[in-house]
């Protein structure tokens, strides 16, 4: 957690409604960072239905692995979280600390193991000892309260600069149901499912197997569409929980995904995972400019997004939108190094509504004096037309500065 909160940081929080069937604690285990907290417990009523997405690495965490196992059972009663130490790369100790947590946090809850979940976040390779934290988790499950959600955000911080959290209230059939998401994460962004952590809440009855199939596909366009550094964490976790609890005030129960009263649900579930995504790169290490890249005119979608990712992730595009230089340049570079179908003499590129490229070279009317003028902005849009097909694709990204450096040089000590 950074002492400098980031220049694109909201400049208030929205009010988190309560969810029914959701109770939540906080403490400082003393994992990593002193006089702040790290440690979660997220409690949930009996019943509760759960789905997840989590990191494609092929060096996922212990976490990662234990949460794995339990998805298949659907059923969550609670979700444990630290911060300050990744338990990723810990091999045999790794998974002794991932079954000492879940023994203790389903003793704690009176529920079975499968019904536990577990995140972690911080610096890979160190062993975590449980000893640390799983004596807490008696008294979190105790003292944990339904209004929490900001406290919840802070306490799996790591090189964030404020807790993120986002809110939507959605009706599923005539009933209003509540959605609410925290997520961290600021560096190691590059998601191949979703952000570092991310969980998400909400008291619609809606069964585990159409919970997953909104998840799966909610990611492409949100948490899949962001990156800050092109590096995917080893500890990927998106999980989705629904308690059920809006059926005592008239809430049918949803078991079927094509059910048309989901419509709304599934707008509201997109608006806060890409709410959440975007937090998330706002809040990139050392950030201050938001970049958002489209692309229009690939061969395919699939296409769109490989081109539009290979320019998002670029250091020398990051890097001159950091110095508010309008090097299109540098764009050009990108598209060509994507390895997709592109033809430089099609080409067209725009900053925000200034059109630099065309057709293959520089603008006629291109101005640098507008152009510089738009690159001072803390939010940017490039524009980059192939001229070959349909294809578009949006991700976001942030620029390049020197203090993402200076964070990520002593990350370790």
């Amino acid at each position: 957690m950074s002492d400098k909160i980031s220049p694109l940081a909201p400049k208030k929080y929205p009010r988190m409604p309560l969810i029914a069937g959701v109770r939540i604690a906080t403490a400082e285990a003393g994992i990593k960072y002193r006089g702040r907290t790290d440690l979660l417990a997220m409690v949930f009523d009996e019943g509760t239905e759960v789905a997840g997405v989590f990191t494609r690495s092929k060096c996922p965490s212990a976490p990662v692995d234990f949460c794995r196992a339990n998805l298949p059972s659907g059923k969550a009663r609670i979700l444990v979280v630290n911060s300050g130490n990744a338990n990723a790369f810990t091999g045999k100790k790794g998974r002794e600390t991932t079954a000492a947590t879940g023994k203790a946090a389903a003793s704690a809850v009176g529920c079975s193991v499968s019904e536990v979940y577990q995140a972690s976040t911080g610096v890979i390779g160190e062993p975590l000892d449980p000893a640390k934290f799983t004596g807490l988790l008696a008294d979190l499950v105790e003292r944990a309260e339904e209004n929490r959600w900001l406290d919840a955000a802070k306490a799996i911080m790591t090189t964030d600069t404020y807790p993120k959290v986002a809110t939507v209230t959605v009706k599923l059939g005539d009933v209003e149901v509540a959605i609410n998401g925290i997520a961290k994460g600021a560096g190691m962004i590059a998601p191949d499912m979703a952000t570092m952590l991310s969980f998400v809440a909400t008291d619609a009855p809606i069964a585990a197997p159409v919970l997953q199939q909104l998840l799966s596909k909610g990611v492409g366009g949100t948490f899949n569409a962001v990156t800050v550094d092109s590096d995917t964490s080893t500890s990927d976790t998106l999980l989705l929980f629904a308690t059920g609890a809006a059926s005592r005030r008239g809430a049918k129960r949803i078991d079927d995904p094509r059910d048309p009263r989901l419509a709304a649900f599934k707008r509201g579930l997109n608006k806060i995972l890409k709410n959440l995504a975007l937090q998330v790169v706002r809040d990139g290490e050392g950030a201050r400019k938001q970049i958002e890249v489209t692309v229009t005119g690939a061969r395919s979608a699939k296409s769109a997004k490989r081109i539009a990712l290979s320019i998002a992730n670029s250091p020398l595009v990051k890097t001159a939108v950091a110095g508010e230089d309008a090097n299109w340049g540098r764009v050009v570079m990108a598209v060509g190094k994507a390895g997709e179908p592109a033809d430089r003499d099609l080409l067209s590129i725009w900053f925000g509504d200034n059109r630099l490229a065309h057709q293959g070279e520089r603008d006629s009317e291109y101005s640098e004096e507008a152009t510089s003028a738009y690159m001072k902005r803390d939010e940017i849009r490039i524009r980059v037309d192939i001229g070959l097909g349909r294809g578009k694709a949006t991700v976001w990204t942030c620029d390049l500065t020197k203090e993402y450096v200076a964070i990520n040089g002593d990350y370790r000590s």
